[in-house]
């Protein structure tokens, strides 16, 4: 009999009777989930992520009590809201895009404001003002809108450059500086930008700096027909939307902080950071591309991938998690070249020839 050699990366124990007759029952150790294969392969599961696996589930309960379909948008803007990033949401109007976004500030106890931004916003409608108070002869700060946990900015396009850039500052280092003094923003602190790619009259494309301090922007589409019928069944008898009032809290503020420590430590090999870099390096040497990724992107897909792990009850990341969020932490922060521009290439397909043509790590 030709002797068995163990294969590199596994462990075999020598058995004293190696060969099973039909009738014996394999040892419960013997039967190998896809999970465990997995582990043995990317990592160990010595985290205990499930109260996180579990408060996703009871956040997806509570927004798909309204909202049909649209599971990716979900699983994403989960993804960042644990990992501490913001997202822009684009599409066509009446998708749910801000719905959506009030519906998962319902699902968490903490502060939610909304930002309509027009033309004529400027940005101490935004950050907020001093005040000269004539009862004390004192000049008071009064804090806008932004001073929230979790901040909906509807049709972010629609203001002018001064009125966005209100938002740099707050948005990469959580604080506002109004008259030479820093104001600090709570725990969390999260934007969701929506805007309409379709109209562009009376719009100002939001400026490439901006852009790269969103960790995703989602591209939504149309519901299928199925979930449109769906859609139709569910508010055949309720007009005025009075479901969105039986949207409820699941987590806390201090139970977020809690996962993101948690996510912190998921484990993530050496060869799946050198292929994050490698996706990445190759945006930055491509011919189809005139602007590539920057050191932030790379981070964010670190950082998102450790998430989208913890979320399927993992603390170890695979290259499925990685290449989940590579498109929506990609398609903002990268240019096309006029040529491929006027062929009709989009940065999705750029996108996915990079995923293609880099080597997944086995």
């Amino acid at each position: 009999m030709e002797e068995l050699t163990p294969t590199e990366g596994h462990n075999y124990q020598a058995e004293e009777n190696p060969i099973t007759t039909p009738t014996e029952v394999p040892e419960a150790e013997e039967i190998v989930a896809p999970i465990e294969e997995a582990e043995a392969q990317w990592g160990r599961n010595r985290l205990n992520v499930e109260p996180i696996s579990d408060a996703v589930d009871r956040i997806k309960d509570e927004i798909q009590k309204v909202v049909v379909g649209q599971d990716e948008m979900l699983d994403l803007l989960i993804v960042a809201m644990l990992a501490g990033g913001h997202v822009i949401l684009e599409g066509v109007p009446g998708i749910a895009k801000t719905l959506t976004a009030k519906l998962l500030a319902q699902t968490v106890e903490t502060g939610f404001s909304r930002i309509q931004f027009t033309p004529d916003l400027m940005p101490s409608d935004v950050v907020g003002t001093t005040v000269f108070n004539m009862k004390t002869s004192e000049f008071t700060f009064n804090e806008g809108p932004v001073f929230s946990n979790i901040v909906l900015v509807d049709e972010i396009n629609r203001a002018p450059a001064k009125t966005q850039s209100a938002l740099f500052e707050v948005m990469e280092e959580r604080q506002v500086t109004i008259d030479g003094t820093t104001h600090k923003m709570g725990f969390p602190f999260m934007v969701l930008a929506t805007q309409n790619p379709i109209e562009q009259e009376g719009t100002y494309k939001l400026p490439e700096a901006q852009l790269d301090r969103f960790l995703f922007r989602v591209l939504l589409s149309y519901p299928s027909l199925e979930e449109e019928v769906a859609i139709l069944e569910r508010f055949k008898d309720d007009f005025s939307g009075k479901v969105s009032a039986d949207v409820r809290p699941t987590v806390t503020a201090a139970q977020l902080a809690e996962y993101r420590e948690l996510i912190e430590q998921v484990h993530i090999r050496p060869e799946l950071l050198k292929y994050i870099a490698e996706i990445i390096h190759n945006t930055r040497n491509n011919g189809d591309l005139f602007l590539g990724a920057s050191p932030r992107a790379s981070l964010a897909i670190m950082r998102t991938a450790k998430t989208k792990a913890a979320m399927s009850g993992r603390d170890f990341v695979t290259p499925d998690d990685i290449r989940f969020v590579v498109s929506p932490v990609l398609n903002h922060r990268i240019i096309l070249t006029p040529e491929r521009e006027m062929e009709g290439f989009t940065v999705e397909d750029v996108i996915g020839d990079i995923l293609e043509k880099i080597e997944v790590p086995r």
